[in-house]
């Protein structure tokens, strides 16, 4: 019993590691939206139907019976269908076979990534603001993040910040282009030197690329591991969620050198063991989709961020107009208000919209983003329609 008494005096059963995060704010501002029946601007899920040929070959898949487990790291088929999607888009040639492994989503894709590569004490780079997975994922593996600055409104980093923070104990920096929830999509200057000090430290780069078919204004993605010498230390993790609006299927990949695979691999055994078969097999037809499909993708993504750019400059938002991903921040002093979390839930408790709180894409102890929040746009326009016309409450008010 003392024991028992001792253990609770010092913080109950949760761990070290599980006190020093909070749960997903993100998630939470979704059951916020539903208790006060406001629209979800907040989650970044599409609220409109997945492609029909993806969700036909879903399916099929079931009906076919490829409803076992396979292979732990992926199917050959859609292994397959990931490389001959990298060498089309990209002019690479991957090995499926010893540089794929395929998770359940980018979210776990990440962190297996991460309690492949890294061990405690390491210190692991990552911009701010990012997205809020990234520091919890670090802290699991007893790591260390150190934090550099992306400065609105275009959100770039200070260049001696970013080499100031590379040491001796530095084994990995993650990049999030297109960014959520800035929208910054990272160009060829900025990394090309993420990559020369990524030689010069010997550091592994970790790159999220799950919105890269979400571009606007001409705006080019480039993998940061097409770069000279980044090929081998770069870690890319994708997923089929955001490129053909399938959130919850949870099927994601990492691209890594063969060496990096065969430990991310093991990892991921014993984190899920494997990924829902059926969409895997479905998520191969969908890479099969040729180039006009992607620029109607950021095409119909363009004109829902136009609108609701529009929408929210109408009623008095500042906001920062994204390059890429599905996201707006917009600064909330205009409106009076300076604490974003209270801003937030005032939305959907009184305006009938819900978002996010720009503090949880920050640090606990910074205030960066008390005067933020961030509006998604993948929505059908009836519902940002819908959305704008309880914003003009905002005005009165």
């Amino acid at each position: 019993m003392q024991n028992v008494i001792q253990s609770m005096r010092e913080g109950g059963y949760a761990s070290a590691k599980a006190r020093q995060f909070t749960e997903s704010v993100i998630r939470e501002m979704s059951r916020i939206a539903a208790a006060h029946n406001a629209i979800n601007l907040a989650q970044g899920f599409p609220d409109f139907p997945a492609p029909e040929a993806i969700k036909q070959a879903a399916v099929k898949a079931v009906m076919e019976d490829h409803n076992q487990y396979a292979v732990t790291w992926g199917t050959k088929g859609l292994r397959d269908a990931i490389a001959a999607k990298v060498e089309r888009d990209y002019g690479v040639t991957i090995d499926p076979e010893r540089q794929l492994t395929v998770c359940c989503g980018a979210t776990e894709g990440m962190i297996a990534t991460l309690l492949a590569t890294v061990n405690p004490g390491d210190e692991v780079i990552i911009f701010e603001p990012f997205y809020e997975n990234y520091g919890a994922d670090v802290i699991l593996c007893g790591a260390v993040p150190k934090y550099v600055s992306l400065t609105p409104p275009e959100f770039n980093f200070n260049r001696e910040e970013l080499i100031a923070a590379f040491s001796d104990k530095t084994k990995a920096i993650i990049i999030n282009t297109p960014n959520n929830p800035t929208g910054k999509v990272f160009n060829r200057e900025e990394l090309e030197l993420i990559s020369k000090l990524c030689i010069k430290h010997d550091v592994l780069a970790i790159n999220d690329e799950i919105y890269e078919h979400i571009l606007y204004d001409n705006t080019k993605h480039i993998p940061l591991w097409t770069l000279p010498g980044m090929a081998e230390r770069t870690i890319a993790v994708n997923s089929v969620s955001k490129t053909f609006s399938v959130t919850g299927w949870r099927i994601g990949y990492v691209q890594a050198s063969a060496e990096i695979t065969a430990s991310v691999r093991k990892v991921h055994d014993f984190l899920t063991v494997g990924a829902a078969a059926p969409l895997q097999v479905a998520a191969a037809a969908a890479f099969t989709f040729g180039a006009e499909y992607y620029e109607e993708l950021s095409g119909f993504y363009r004109e829902r961020r136009d609108y609701l750019l529009t929408a929210l400059e109408k009623v008095g938002f500042t906001c920062v107009r994204p390059q890429g991903a599905y996201y707006i921040m917009a600064d909330i002093t205009p409106f009076g208000w300076d604490d974003d979390v209270a801003f937030a839930k005032y939305m959907a408790s009184e305006i009938g919209v819900a978002v996010v709180p720009g503090s949880s894409f920050f640090r606990a102890e910074s205030t960066a983003g008390k005067k933020l929040i961030r509006f998604c746009f993948c929505k059908k326009f009836e519902t940002l329609s819908a959305a704008a016309e309880r914003l003009q409450k905002l005005i009165s008010r």
